[in-house]
């Protein structure tokens, strides 16, 4: 089986992790969370990096768990990752004047901040769709650790638009992001996604 990996191994692209960046699993990871997966660097520091896998989509929605909620649209929630799996967090394009005490991640890009305020915004009958999306959990990595799984190879780094980031779903998305990347990664995608059973 090693030598079926080396034919779909290719050596990172040498792109360094920022917060704002995104991970782009290879396509070996067979952790659950991990799999085809694609995970924003909400923050990116000497001391460790937190993120959140964005194509992940859960059966719940948030307006479950908020009964001043049930009668808007329905907001899905997606799998953050194994950390906090409990806790329920947010990204979003609404900015901080907005949503008070939002953590700027990049350009129009924010991180959690006044869920209150969140709120009161959706019941006032204004669209998050395209806005704001939640995560069950979070992705996180301790001092040097997102490195040495860069030079492994078990992530290449990328960027992604805030709309990309926002609207981002299932293992598409995860192809998607490769296909940006060029010809040399479309090796990956071909690369099934349960080899023990080919």
């Amino acid at each position: 089986m090693a030598s079926y990996k080396n034919i779909f191994k290719i050596t990172h692209n040498n792109l360094l992790p920022a917060q704002g960046s995104i991970l782009i699993s290879e396509p070996f990871l067979q952790e659950a969370y991990f799999q085809r997966s694609v995970v924003l660097l909400v923050e990116h520091t000497d001391d460790g990096s937190m993120g959140l896998v964005l194509n992940k989509k859960t059966d719940l929605v948030v307006n479950t768990f908020f009964p001043e909620l049930e009668k808007f649209p329905e907001i899905p929630i997606y799998l953050g990752g194994p950390v906090s799996a409990n806790r329920l967090f947010f990204i979003h394009s609404l900015g901080d004047l907005i949503i008070p005490d939002s953590l700027k991640i990049k350009d129009h890009l924010y991180f959690d901040g006044d869920f209150e305020a969140l709120k009161r915004y959706i019941q006032n009958g204004h669209s998050i769709d395209g806005k704001v999306k939640f995560f069950l959990g979070y992705s996180g990595w301790t001092e040097g650790q997102l490195g040495n799984e860069i030079n492994q190879n078990s992530w290449v780094v990328s960027h992604a638009s805030k709309e990309n980031v926002l609207l981002a779903d299932g293992e598409d998305f995860w192809k998607d992001s490769l296909g940006e990347l060029g010809s040399n990664y479309e090796a990956w995608t071909r690369y099934p996604k349960d080899p023990y059973l080919n």
